[in-house]
Order: C-alpha cells, then structure tokens, then sequence
C-alpha cells in the first residue's frame, strides 16, 4: 500500500463560464494544500479549472488553447480564460466519447490563425468523424476546409488524436468504431493511424498506394510522439484490459483483433508495454523527454512513464483522476484531467488544466 504524502497544489486561476457566453474569470487569492495519494514527492501548480470535458492541449508561447468535447476552444492567457466558440459544418455526435477531440494549430498559426480539428459529426447519413482545418478570427473559429471525411464511427472508439510530425505531415488516429475487422482493412480509415498532407492530400511516400493508412490493425489508439531521432510512438486502448504502448513503423500492421497483449504472429507487431490481461490503463495523450514516454491514463488515474532504456514503467502522479492528454514543453510537464466526462467522480471545479517541473519527476 502506497504510503499518503503531502503535495501542495497551487491554484492559479479558479473560473468558470458557460460554452456560449464567456464569463469574467475568478481568480483565487490562496493556495489550496491536499493530501493526496501519488508516487513521489512533487508540487503541482494549478493553471485553470472548470474545463468542460477537455481534450488536447496545444500551446503558444504562454497562451493555451484547449479543445473541449462539446465543441469550444479555452483560451487561457496571462490567467484569463476564454471560452471560444467552433463553428462546424455538421452537428456534433452526443455518442459517448465522441466530440470535438484532437486538435493541433498550425505551424504557421502565429501568421495565418489556422490549425487542424478531428470532430465526430451526426446527419442524415449516419454517424462519422472528420478532420478540418479551422481558422480563427475574432475570437470565434470556423471550419474552413474539410481535409478528410467519413472516417468510421460507432457508439464508441472513435481515436481522435492529432499531431503534426517532424516531416511536417498531419497524424491521426482512428479507432475501429466497434467494428473490429476493419482495423484488418486497408481500404477502411478505421484503425489507423493516418498520414495526411496539410492540404488534405495523400503523401506520395506513404505506405501503401493511394491510402492515408501510415499503419493498421489498431483498436483505439489516441496518444502519438516522437522522441528526438524522429521514432514514432503511440498509445493504444486494448479489448477489456491489454492496453499498449507501441513503437510505429510504417506500413506495419500491429494486430487487432488478430492479436493483442503479448500475442505474437508472423507479420504482426506485438507492443513494447502493455497492461496485461487483469489490469487496464485506456491510455490516450502522451509526450517524450529523456528517452521516457508519459502517458495519460484514463481508467488507470495517473500520469505513466515508460523509460525507454530500462523498459521500467511506473505512476508519475495519481489520485487527480482521469488524465486525458500531455504536453511538455520547456522545464514543465502540463497535462489536463477529464473527471467530468461521465466516466469519472468529478471534484470541485473539475476539469483542470496543471503543470508540473519535469525536473520534480525524477
């Protein structure tokens, strides 16, 4: 049993607003000190709250920007948060999980106002993903362009993740919607991971011929990285338990529903970590540094690091509850919770955006 230490969590920036009609942001003038469960010793900092179900994390400078599910980007800048409105062409999907999920800025955002969006969307042809490229202006974004539509979605396992790479491709994942061959299925875009041209065109180096699929055979991936020599990584939901954490190589094909867990078959790729058959992590956001991967963990309530070189994992930081993504950036580990997605037990002025010293890990 874990023993119970003390960390002191600072409240920057207690606020809250509605999705439609921003609200002057409450700040709180004390710090708030817990007694939490975790694994080490480390002070967390708390940079906003009442987030309404958030999804990614992208950063500016000092400015964040934070999807949310039900369809607003939080603006968070100098401690005020703002919650921006999305137009979308379609009408968001209430399906669990689904949403307004990944979300990246452009890497001319400071120039253009651009960045990229994975919705799922509801109509009268039934229920499917897509990814857009919104721009904003104002204070308000819209969808300006659709760069690939009809990806397959179900009640759940929609992916969601997106990523720009270092060779400045789009990266996403896609889950298998509840339709588990289709992760199998080149020509399907359900589980996969994609590789897209920021103009929504196939690159001409991908993998297999006139296809978005850089991969295949994945369940419900929703975390990517890449570590410093360009290696791709990413974190995979399993079936019950059997969670993964992979290493990506172009046009391999990682096995589900064929295989999973420590399941090995010819052609197939078998996962670096993975949970095992009793134990489940849902991980999804995930980031690099020193030759570790952090891996927000939903069901598992914690922050976990996968040490590269050691092949050692262990819990960074728990007890806040479900984590949904990572950033890291500079001298500090960011990550937001997803308590209130209707999953978790929600805690006063749930959902929160945190940091911590990456130097505080160790």
């Amino acid at each position: 049993m874990k023993a119970l230490i003390p960390i002191i969590i600072i409240a920057f920036f207690i606020t809250g607003c509605s999705p439609k009609q921003p609200q002057p942001p409450k700040v709180a003038e004390t710090a708030v000190h817990q007694t939490i469960e975790t694994t080490a010793n480390i002070q967390i900092e708390e940079i906003a709250s009442n987030l309404q179900i958030p999804w990614s994390i992208e950063k500016i400078g000092d400015i964040f920007y934070l999807s949310e599910r039900r369809g607003n980007i939080v603006k968070v800048e100098n401690g005020n948060i703002e919650r921006q409105e999305v137009h979308f062409e379609k009408r968001l999907s209430s399906a669990a999980e689904a949403g307004f999920l990944g979300f990246v800025l452009a890497p001319d955002f400071s120039q253009t106002n651009e960045a990229y969006g994975y919705y799922t969307y509801e109509d009268e042809f039934g229920q499917y993903n897509r990814i857009v490229r919104l721009k904003l202006n104002e204070n308000r974004w819209t969808e300006e362009e659709i760069l690939l539509d009809k990806i397959p979605s179900g009640r759940v396992h929609h992916g969601g993740r997106l990523k720009i790479g270092p060779d400045g491709m789009l990266y996403a994942t896609t889950g298998d919607a509840l339709r588990s061959s289709i992760a199998q299925d080149v020509n399907s875009l359900g589980g996969k991971i994609l590789r897209i041209q920021l103009d929504g065109s196939i690159p001409s180096d991908n993998p297999l011929p006139n296809s978005y699929a850089f991969s295949y055979g994945h369940r419900n991936p929703q975390g990517l990285t890449w570590v410093s020599d360009g290696t791709m990584y990413a974190s995979e939901h399993g079936n019950q338990a059997n969670d993964e954490i992979n290493r990506i190589e172009k046009g391999e094909n990682y096995g589900w529903p064929i295989i999973e867990g420590t399941e090995q078959r010819d052609g197939m790729i078998s996962p670096l970590f993975t949970s095992g058959p009793n134990k489940t992590w849902a991980p999804s956001g995930m980031d690099y540094f020193d030759n570790k991967l952090y891996v927000a963990a939903l069901r598992g309530n914690a922050i976990l690091e996968f040490n590269l070189n050691t092949m050692e994992q262990k819990e960074v930081v728990n007890n806040l509850g479900r984590i949904r993504d990572i950033l890291i950036e500079g001298d500090y580990l960011y990550f937001i919770t997803n308590n209130a997605d209707g999953r978790g037990n929600p805690r006063e002025n749930d959902d929160k955006l945190y940091r911590l010293a990456i130097s505080n890990i160790e």
